[in-house]
């Protein structure tokens, strides 16, 4: 089966399956995460409730954890949700926004980290700073560093806790133990739009929810959204309608726009 051929089963997969992603994750991108899972096929539900996580995982197909508004409650909501993610075995997601910044959110991660997250999603200086190479400088969520500059910290977290390990950027690159892809879909103004990392985060949930190929699954939701965007920009006349256009694009793309835009390497 040729590459194209697998992500695109991926996509179908999603819509067909339709899985229910638990997202304890940040206000500002509640609605566009919500949003893109919709559209991608996928179900999605906010819950954080101490009272409620364990039975909301019991019934989810995957969890996604995002820190990017985090406070002393959420964070006990996503170490209970991690925990219990890890002792059921259900695939989880960790989005370390703002990693580095403060001393809370550093805190909070190395807690997180303990019980494995499937796959980790971040911009170069969040995976740099997840690994604690260096001091990279942290703008925000904001990267000051290229995909390429945080390879290295990206195999050191494959190492450490036997995830996945996707760098956002320009160029997307997914590693684990065996393998590296790169993928060089998408569009500067996708960086106007505030949370489309996040919906990245939240569509790999959806992904690895429905296989157990988890690079691949990783790999056709990172796809996805940047074929999305790419596509959507074309329609757009700034960064308000692009927020549109991809949740459009999200739904209606089709096979041979996917496989027709698809940039992937494989190393």
């Amino acid at each position: 089966m040729t590459m194209e051929k697998n992500l695109w089963q991926q996509v179908q997969l999603v819509r067909q399956k339709s899985p229910l992603v638990h997202n304890i994750t940040n206000y500002v991108v509640m609605n566009n995460t919500a949003n893109a899972l919709l559209a991608a096929g996928a179900s999605p539900i906010m819950a954080h409730a101490h009272s409620e996580i364990k039975e909301m995982i019991n019934i989810a197909h995957s969890v996604v954890i995002n820190i990017g508004t985090l406070d002393e409650y959420w964070a006990e909501s996503m170490l209970i949700a991690a925990e219990v993610a890890n002792t059921h075995h259900k695939p989880w997601v960790l989005d370390p926004v703002g990693a580095g910044a403060t001393s809370f959110r550093d805190q909070t991660l190395h807690q997180l980290l303990q019980f494995h997250p499937t796959v980790i999603r971040g911009n170069a200086s969040e995976i740099i700073a997840l690994a604690q190479i260096n001091k990279t400088a942290t703008k925000g969520v904001d990267s000051t560093a290229e995909s390429n500059d945080a390879v290295e910290a990206a195999h050191i977290l494959v190492n450490q806790y036997n995830a996945i390990v996707c760098i956002s950027g320009e160029t997307d690159i997914i590693l684990n133990q065996n393998q590296s892809i790169q993928i060089k879909n998408g569009h500067a103004l996708m960086t106007k739009v505030t949370g489309l990392g996040c919906s990245a985060t939240a569509l790999i949930g959806a992904f690895i929810g429905v296989t157990e190929d988890t690079i691949s699954g990783t790999t056709a939701a990172m796809s996805l959204l940047g074929i999305a965007g790419e596509m959507a920009v074309r329609e757009s006349k700034g960064p308000g309608s692009l927020q549109v256009n991809l949740i459009d694009k999200l739904y209606n793309i089709t096979e041979e726009e996917f496989n027709g835009h698809l940039k992937i390497e494989r190393s």
